[in-house]
């Protein structure tokens, strides 16, 4: 590595992130269906139609993998929480081997001296609230509140720090926009309603867990850097409709009580009536702002309907993703973010890695290469004035990656899918030796 822990501020937090549906095995400890489930069984949505029942078998090793949390040295560990393990049907009797999952892992971490950042949902809609419409539907801020309340009420008063959603962007967009993600649509006034429902669910979660006593609580957004594919005017409008939708529209409902005019150009038409009046519910004070990073997108116009854009192709190294490699992006985030929006609230890099073809016995060079690379953005933001607290690397282990399976490989530690064993990588090597030689 080439920085030292003291190359960053006193306090400044290293740590590792994973989430529910990725690593635990939804099959077990009385979890009810979610929306993935039935996405990755409609055939061309998955890759070989893989979901998450299995996944890492984390329900029954999370002692081994929180282990390898204390070896590597991380201080932080970030992880969410399936509403459907918690609430198999959404909303009503809670599922009591679920929540005293949650119980022993946030002790355990606890006990190891590791921080636990709880997520609440990172992508696992229960299928029966899935099939009320899910984020389309008014009622999604309640039921969500319900949720919260549950699981917080159990390890609320044990938690570092607490977020509602993970990317909104994914949820909203991507999922009903792009059709990539569960629940796949392609529908512009369910992408509208369900971006406006994920923010007042957020302040909805949000006004729970301050009831509950519970503090350091914040909002996880993904960013990806949007460029212009030349200095042409359509090129350089466009690319600003692109950063309003991925980057600025849930900025701007939870910190300046508005949405970008260039995405109410498309979306406001179908937006619920009275949308306008929600900003109070939804920019509740938040301690925190995460940022979830990993990529540049160039952007050129393209003739048609609204948002009248796309990608222009990469120009530089990419990761198994087919993700450009552009740390600069993650830097003038972190900065414009905290200039634009967030003020002198904390920080945190929630996100950050890439994917890699790895094989245990092959050093993922490429990935100390990528880590180096970004760390050193992250402190070109400090040395900016940048708020920046914490960073956290996307992800301990290779797991299930959504609608590209178990092909892509995101993990410090090697992950055989048919045996499941867990076998560090040189990336992980690395990051210990740093982390425990040179302690903040």
């Amino acid at each position: 590595m080439d920085h030292t822990r003291s190359d960053f501020p006193d306090g400044f937090l290293f740590g590792v992130a994973t989430s529910a549906y990725q690593i635990e095995g939804r099959q077990f400890g009385g979890a009810g269906p979610c929306h993935w489930d039935s996405f990755a069984a409609t055939p061309g949505n998955v890759v070989r139609a893989e979901d998450g029942a299995l996944a890492c078998d984390h329900y029954h090793r999370w002692e081994e993998d929180l282990d390898l949390i204390a070896g590597l040295g991380a201080e932080v560990y970030r992880f969410s929480t399936s509403w459907a393990r918690v609430l198999p049907d959404g909303v009503g009797q809670p599922n009591v081997e679920g929540l005293d999952f949650y119980d022993r892992l946030v002790d355990g971490m606890l006990a190891r001296g590791i921080k636990p950042a709880a997520t609440l949902y990172h992508w696992e809609l229960p299928q029966p609230l899935a099939d009320r419409g899910g984020w389309r539907n008014a009622d999604m801020p309640e039921w969500f509140a319900e949720f919260t309340e549950t699981v917080m009420r159990r390890i609320g008063d044990r938690v570092w720090s607490a977020a509602p959603i993970n990317e909104p962007w994914c949820v909203g967009w991507l999922s009903h926009f792009d059709g990539a993600h569960a629940p796949g649509l392609r529908d512009i006034r369910a992408t509208a309603r369900a971006m406006h429902h994920i923010l007042k669910s957020h302040g909805r979660s949000i006004e729970v867990m301050r009831g509950l006593g519970m503090k350091n609580l914040g909002a996880v957004c993904n960013f990806e850097w949007a460029e212009p594919a030349s200095d042409a005017p359509e090129d350089q409008a466009a690319a600003r409709r692109y950063d309003a939708i991925y980057n600025r529209f849930f900025l701007g409902g939870l910190f300046k009580g508005q949405y970008p005019a260039e995405v109410l150009e498309g979306l406001e038409p179908h937006l619920p009536d009275g949308w306008q009046d929600d900003f109070s519910l939804i920019g509740q004070p938040l301690d925190w702002l995460g940022v979830n990073y990993y990529t540049r997108q160039r952007i050129r116009h393209k003739d048609g309907a609204w948002p009248n854009y796309e990608p222009a192709g990469p120009l530089l190294p990419l990761t198994q993703m087919g993700w450009e490699i552009y740390p600069d992006g993650l830097r003038d985030f972190l900065i414009r973010n905290a200039r634009d929006y967030s003020g002198d609230l904390p920080i945190y890099v929630t996100e950050n890695g890439m994917a890699n073809a790895d094989t245990p016995d092959q050093p993922d060079s490429a990935r100390i290469d990528y880590l180096n690379a970004h760390l050193h953005a992250v402190r070109q933001a400090v040395d900016a004035g940048a708020p920046v607290a914490g960073y956290f690397v996307w992800s301990l282990m290779d797991n299930y990656e959504w609608s590209l399976g178990y092909e892509k490989r995101f993990g410090l530690i090697h992950v055989d899918f048919d045996s499941l064993a867990r076998t560090p990588k040189a990336s992980y090597d690395a990051l210990a030796r740093w982390w425990r030689d040179t302690p903040a």
